[in-house]
């Protein structure tokens, strides 16, 4: 493979970057890094650890919306500055973000009405995508009167009726029980799928991860370093049963070897 169909792979590239928060040196957060990770276009890329460690800056990195303080960030070969979301990058994040006073049709049409999408071409994507998620028999329905994963369905056809190429998800169905988690999971892997996006999963559940992810990311303790890649085995037409296959087993206690001893280092510095 040449130079050129190898960056041209690359949709999302990370050099050396690391998050610092704070302005005093004496109080200083190092939060990240650095880090060096590229994600391959179409992927699905899933990152986990230990609690603290940094996963949801790096997310915030990734989505566009906060800056790294040293090393360089690209989508698509653009420098991801900080500030707002890049064209092409959808957004779902964990907490129930459906307007309550709209009903779902207009709580998916939301983000492309305000790009200033003519009429015809709102409803017709909206339809669309309403159709793919399931919820064309809820277009009238209120947020209030869907369950939990009903509502984070309507999120997620919100961030995909935009069409993006990279789909970011920061712990969307950390809310739900494990068998809605499950039937959430195999819709989103038929999302991946059908759409072809780039996919980057935040999850603190290891059997998700190992399930929905070609590779897997670990973190270290704060500040977070990518400190092992897991690739699965399975193909690209995988739903839940794979749980159930015995490398599945494999693949959960490696990420687990890899997390044990960060993760009781980063309740040691809660503690302490």
């Amino acid at each position: 493979m040449n130079a050129m169909a190898i960056d041209a792979a690359v949709h999302v590239g990370l050099r050396g970057v690391t998050r610092v928060f704070g302005d005093d040196p004496k109080n200083q957060v190092k939060a990240l890094g650095p880090i060096d990770l590229d994600l391959r276009r179409g992927e699905f890329f899933a990152v986990v650890g230990p609690s603290g460690c940094g996963k949801s800056t790096l997310f915030d990195i990734v989505a566009g919306l906060s800056p790294a303080t040293e090393g360089a960030a690209t989508f698509e070969g653009r420098s991801l500055d900080g500030g707002d979301v890049p064209e092409g990058v959808g957004v779902v994040f964990q907490e129930d973000a459906s307007f309550a006073w709209l009903n779902v049709a207009d709580n998916v049409a939301f983000g492309i009405r305000r790009a200033g999408l003519g009429e015809s071409v709102i409803k017709s994507r909206v339809d669309d995508t309403l159709a793919f998620m399931g919820l064309k028999d809820f277009a009238a329905a209120y947020p209030a009167q869907l369950s939990g994963g009903m509502r984070q369905r309507v999120c997620i056809a919100r961030t995909l009726v935009q069409r993006p190429r990279l789909i970011l998800l920061d712990e969307p169905f950390g809310a739900l029980d494990q068998q809605t988690r499950l039937i959430m999971g195999e819709e989103l892997l038929k999302l991946w799928r059908e759409t072809g996006a780039t996919v980057l999963l935040i999850t603190h559940a290891l059997d998700e991860a190992a399930m929905l992810a070609d590779r897997v990311g670990v973190m270290s303790a704060r500040p977070g370093r990518i400190i092992d890649i897991v690739e699965t085995p399975w193909g690209r037409d995988r739903d839940s049963r794979v749980v159930s296959d015995p490398r599945f087993g494999e693949i959960t206690a490696r990420l687990w070897t890899r997390l044990r001893s960060e993760s009781m280092s980063a309740l040691s510095h809660k503690v302490g």
